[in-house]
């Protein structure tokens, strides 16, 4: 399947091709066909003379900023909706609704 990306994001992946050339170039209008630079239609002709290095570059970069937040998509799964963590506090006091945030922040601590 091809990817037809002009100067908007199509968020595939974020190791995806498209997703690094738009990272480097908001505006590139490109096709991608596969996964190697050789895949890659420039519509736009590459005005910026993007190397296939620096979306390699930018794929290992958007890579690692993506599974630096991994602590916080996992939180966020597991907190209680703000409705319950209301009700904790209205029922149990701040230091009990402290504490259950406390093990979810434990369980999944920052890097």
């Amino acid at each position: 399947m091809d990817n037809i990306i002009r100067g908007e994001s199509i968020m595939i992946g974020v190791d995806d091709i498209s997703t690094a050339i738009l990272a480097l170039d908001a505006d590139a209008q490109v096709t991608v066909r596969g996964e190697t630079f050789d895949d890659i239609e420039w519509i736009d002709k590459n005005p910026n003379n993007i190397t296939w290095a620096q979306i390699q570059a930018k794929q290992a970069e958007l890579t690692a900023a993506y599974n630096n937040q991994e602590y916080k998509r996992n939180r966020k799964k597991e907190y209680p909706s703000w409705r319950d963590q209301l009700d904790k506090i209205y029922h149990d006091g701040i230091d009990a609704w402290k504490a259950d945030i406390k093990a979810i922040k434990d369980k999944y601590p920052k890097p």
